[in-house]
């Protein structure tokens, strides 16, 4: 029984070519994965910007109607006050006194809760206008999880 000495130490089942497609092959499909994550990540990257520009522009809208409300607020109660001193220095009697005291704060207190229901809302839409873009973005990105 003789050794075939020379299969162990043959190099014939290497081939080179096939060693080099194969490396080939590996480079351009980890290539084309890099790309797919990199178009990706970019779409994600443009999409946050556009969720934190629409945000942004939300709150500051938000926040002008907020303050003209508030200016607003301030205006008419300001009014009123000065029309309640008018009518003050006009008075001729305690009772008369009494009555224009009693009616302007029942008239103050009502404007007040108008005021604050009418600030309140405000407040809530500027709060759902704000929360809209993120919340929109964050189903955006749920739905492609579901989906993959």
């Amino acid at each position: 029984m003789a050794y075939k000495t020379d299969d162990i130490f043959s190099f014939s089942a290497f081939d080179p070519a096939r060693l080099t497609e194969g490396l080939r092959e590996f480079a351009e499909k980890g290539a084309t994965q890099s790309r797919e994550a990199y178009a990706k990540m970019k779409t994600a990257a443009e999409e946050a910007t556009k969720t934190v520009e629409t945000t942004l522009q939300s709150a500051q809208a938000g926040s002008v109607e907020l303050g003209l409300k508030a200016i607003d607020v301030m205006r008419t109660n300001a009014d009123m006050s000065l029309s309640h001193m008018e009518a003050l220095l006009g008075v001729k009697s305690v009772s008369e006194l009494i009555e224009l005291q009693t009616a302007y704060i029942r008239k103050q207190a009502e404007v007040t809760v108008e005021q604050a229901k009418s600030l309140q809302d405000a407040t809530r839409k500027l709060a759902e206008d704000v929360a809209k873009p993120g919340k929109d973005a964050a189903e955006k990105v749920m739905a492609t999880f579901k989906a993959a």
